[in-house]
């Protein structure tokens, strides 16, 4: 059995300011777990319904009940396998590339999809606003699928970082110039915003340019998803 400190530990990790506390966060899923413990993200402890199950090498496994899992488990349907994990240290932006900036995105499943983009596109670094949802929130961390471990995330003041740097800031807003039209350079920041606010006032009198994705379909349609267009940008970005 597991003891009743280590239960309320996990149970208490659910929670945004726990997790800051203690510098640790929970993943659950066998795939995801066995893809966080292949990165570099540092082990706090396993647990698994079945520890013969989970593909992590020479690493302790423990074992937990069906009935502890459910009173830790931040799934409906926990699924048997559970791993905490240290938060990683923030690492220096590589400014050769493309930044991803995210002011407000408040969807776990938004950013979660976002973060995934952004591994897929090979974009190594995204710098989230205060009021964006944490990416250590279970949800997000579920719609990632992994890709968690290999984008640099970081939280802060977003005038204070735009107001500092040399790369041109390409903001999205519906009355932007068209992507289609615009000569994207190698390297860059890009701002998606608030799901239903968008890019915030302040924030948009630091974007050098206002870039927006042409609509061909009936006017009906008010906007895009910001993980939908998140996508189109970035693959804009890798053309």
């Amino acid at each position: 059995m597991v003891v009743k400190s280590e239960l309320k530990l996990i149970k208490s990790l659910q929670q945004k300011k726990c997790r800051n506390e203690h510098g640790l966060f929970v993943v659950e899923g066998k795939k995801t777990v066995e893809e966080v413990v292949n990165s570099n993200t540092k082990v706090y402890k396993l647990f698994a319904v079945n520890p013969s199950g989970l593909d992590v090498s020479s690493l302790q496994v423990n074992a937990i009940s069906n009935k502890e899992l459910g009173q830790v488990s931040s799934l409906k349907n926990p699924n048997g396998y559970l791993g905490v994990f240290y938060m990683p240290e923030q690492t220096e932006h590589i400014l050769s590339d493309w930044i991803l900036v995210l002011d407000g995105i408040q969807d776990p499943g938004n950013l979660g999809t976002i973060i995934r983009l952004c591994d897929w596109f090979g974009i190594t670094d995204i710098v989230c606003s205060a009021t964006t949802v944490d990416c250590y929130n279970a949800k997000v961390l579920q719609a990632t699928m992994g890709s968690i471990t290999r984008v640099n995330i970081q939280y802060t003041d977003l005038e204070t970082f735009l107001s500092s740097t040399k790369l041109p800031v390409y903001g999205t807003f519906m009355d932007g110039v068209s992507v289609n039209d615009s000569k994207l350079p190698e390297k860059g920041i890009m701002i998606m915003g608030n799901e239903g606010k968008g890019v915030s006032n302040a924030v948009a009198a630091l974007c050098t340019d206002r870039l927006a994705i042409p609509q061909f379909g009936e006017a009906t349609t008010e906007s895009l998803n910001v993980a939908s267009a998140t996508s189109i940008l970035l693959h804009e970005i890798r053309k």
